[in-house]
């Protein structure tokens, strides 16, 4: 082979074709320290770098880029932390409320105080008047009336996060002098649908279906377990743990 020849070999070569030598020969500049030292790459500052530089350039972006995912995954850990210790404290209080309103006042309470949001609500599906219903974060609506209002919002398992339409907020959020403009709803079913749970907040676009929603569905699973036999023995005195134990033996 000419000198020409061999030239023209090389000139031939592309860029992907050096790039898959090397790859499948990880250990070519074991013995090229003198290749090392004058191959030069193009830097940011303007200046030439070794392929070392480079090297060890590389790995400190890696890293910086690890440790900054590593701060991020700390930050949600303890935001989640944070949010199921909220969780668990109005749980308890609504399990030891005496009745109904009792519940929808440690839940109006929680979600304002607690979670630092603007207003709370839970829609029970009855045709029957309940004493003391329309106060607080309590509220007893027709089913039909409700499917009629919510439509759509009624149909999946999920939560529903949101702008939602006006007439849709003034339903779930009935009497307030500064309206919501951004909510979260979460159907309550159990054995069927009973009433939506909702929490909502003045500032437009809080809310959105993009965020997660694990601790308002423990919230709900717990409201939807205890609403039905709550809603039969609403007025008796007995306590919502009482009701409780009965749910769950049932």
């Amino acid at each position: 082979m000419t000198e020409q020849t061999a030239r023209q070999k090389v000139a031939e070569l592309t860029r992907e074709q050096v790039a898959d030598y090397l790859r499948d020969n990880p250990d070519f500049f074991v013995d090229q320290d003198e290749l090392l030292r004058t191959l030069t790459l193009p830097h940011d500052s303007g200046r030439a770098i070794s392929l070392v530089e480079r090297q060890v350039h590389l790995f400190r972006e890696q890293r910086d880029t690890l440790r900054r995912e590593l701060v991020e995954l700390v930050s949600i850990a303890r935001h989640n932390d944070r949010l199921f210790e909220k969780s668990k404290r109005l749980l308890l209080q609504v399990i030891e409320a005496r009745n109904l309103n009792d519940m929808a006042a440690a839940i109006d309470d929680s979600i304002r105080s607690d979670f630092g949001l603007d207003a709370a609500s839970v829609l029970l599906f009855s045709n029957d008047e309940l004493p003391g219903s329309g106060q607080g974060a309590l509220h007893v609506v027709n089913a039909d009336l409700a499917q009629e209002r919510l439509g759509s919002l009624l149909d999946g398992e999920r939560a529903v996060c949101g702008q939602f339409r006006e007439n849709e907020r003034e339903f779930l959020f009935p009497d307030r002098d500064e309206p919501i403009a951004s909510v979260a709803l979460m159907p309550l079913r159990h054995e069927g649908l009973v009433g939506v749970f909702a929490v909502g907040s003045c500032e437009s676009g809080y809310f959105d279906q993009s965020m997660g929603s694990l601790f308002l569905s423990y919230i709900s699973d717990t409201l939807s377990r205890l609403l039905p036999p709550m809603l039969k023995r609403h007025g008796s005195g007995a306590s919502v743990s009482d009701l409780a134990v009965e749910s769950g033996q049932g």
